[in-house]
């Protein structure tokens, strides 16, 4: 059995899960902090994290943090964390290829006594069931007997800069009580808030996946809300603003569900679910009411533009915001995406601005090539989608300078007060 002074650490996935845990534990310990992007890999050996998660001076601090692209390099680990991503396919269901492929490269180099944890969002018994086969079958060693494993769930919040990983509470466990302690001892070195110990691995696969189920459940209540005060003609917001002043209240906005976890992890669940009998109804019913709001939003604007006579075939809207939340250049899973698709379906020319992304990749991943600067007097339609620092220092009166004469303003964001929009969510 390890002894915490023999572990030497590996990090597998760099994204940003994994390049902040690296960051903070190449501080304290040697770590291999390892991606499949060598662009990825090179951008941090020159000291500069794409994401913004980690700041170029937190990574100079990393100073027994190294990079590779090398799968060669992990054999000088003993214990690995995995944080690849954990995606959704094309009909909502789980797609376990990056955590197959991790578990693969892990196990061409696992001797005795190593530990594997995963940090990736599973459902309950992913682990166990998924990832110690693919392990064992690689390197020909025996699951808690010859290797062994943990899991401690991301609580990552990108672009937030108080909610660090060091500062929110961590979830731990492992595959038998020693090593349960010794996963627990490991990340207690780094994170400030402390851990808590689930009792199983199972356990802590499914306290994270019912976070952001949690969540998302709520936030789909909200807008259901929203959607029948609209139709009331009641301002939602004025509503949880007076709603709010009951202490237990719990103060969720209306909007759009996307991102990496709040928007993919509840069918994680849902997957498991079925597998085992049992077909979730609110759970399922709040997806497809999260996934329905961006063309309820483009229904919105649509009425209200014609209210105003102005001519929906060939006009021009300015989707201000692409990123699924705010002053973070996180692109994954956004659901402005829905709103442009919607948008176009109407033969609606649309243009994107985004100071906070990066074009190349809005263009791999979405097809959508934002524009530079939006034009001056030059939209029939303006939707605030997400709510960047810059869009709030501009304030109404600039962003209105990009409509025609005769436009909708639609704030998605209660970025403006209700008297400066035309439309809010």
């Amino acid at each position: 059995m390890l002894e915490l002074s023999d572990i030497k650490l590996a990090i597998i996935g760099l994204g940003y899960v994994g390049l902040p845990l690296a960051v903070e534990f190449g501080k304290k310990r040697s770590v291999i902090g390892f991606d499949i992007n060598q662009p990825r890999i090179s951008a941090l050996q020159a000291g500069h994290d794409s994401t913004l998660e980690v700041d170029d001076q937190e990574l100079k601090e990393a100073s027994q943090l190294s990079y590779s692209a090398n799968p060669a390099d992990l054999a000088q680990a003993n214990v690995y964390i995995v944080t690849v991503p954990t995606p959704i396919d094309a009909h909502k269901r789980p797609d376990l290829t990056p955590l197959y492929k991790a578990s693969e490269t892990i196990g061409k180099t696992l001797q005795k006594g190593d530990i594997v944890i995963y940090e990736s969002t599973v459902y309950p018994g992913a682990t166990e069931e998924e990832c110690i086969p693919v392990l064992e079958k690689v390197s020909g060693l025996k699951f808690n007997e010859d290797f062994f494993a943990g899991y401690s769930p991301e609580r990552i919040n990108p672009g937030d800069k108080e909610h660090r990983v060091t500062t929110i509470k961590k979830v731990t466990s492992g595959s038998t009580p020693q090593v349960a302690d010794l996963i627990d001892s490991l990340y207690n070195e780094i994170i400030i808030a402390g851990t808590h110990k689930a009792t199983s691995i199972k356990v802590a696969e499914a306290a994270k996946v019912i976070e952001n189920t949690q969540r998302d459940l709520n936030i789909a209540l909200i807008n259901e809300l929203a959607v029948i005060f609209n139709k009331m003609d009641i301002d939602t917001e004025a509503v949880l603003q007076a709603a709010g002043t009951k202490w237990n209240f719990l103060p969720f906005r209306p909007g759009l569900v996307g991102g990496h976890c709040i928007g993919v992890d509840p069918y994680y669940l849902t997957h498991k679910a079925e597998s085992i009998g049992y077909h979730p109804q609110i759970i399922l019913a709040g997806r497809r009411l999260n996934d329905s709001m961006g063309a309820y939003v483009v229904s919105q604007l649509i009425k209200c533009m014609m209210k105003k006579r102005i001519h929906v075939d060939g006009a021009k809207v300015l989707v201000m915001g692409l990123t699924f939340k705010e002053n973070c250049p996180d692109l994954r899973n956004t659901k402005v995406v829905d709103i442009v698709k919607e948008l176009e379906e109407y033969n609606i020319a649309v243009d994107v601005f985004d100071p906070w992304i990066s074009s190349t990749e809005a263009q791999h991943e979405y097809n959508i090539t934002p524009v530079a600067e939006p034009e001056i007097n030059g939209y029939d339609g303006i939707i605030l989608a997400v709510g960047h620092k810059q869009f709030v220092a501009l304030g109404a009166e600039n962003i209105r300078k990009f409509g025609k004469p005769e436009h909708v303003l639609y704030d998605l964001k209660y970025l403006l007060t209700a008297a400066e929009s035309d439309l809010r969510l």
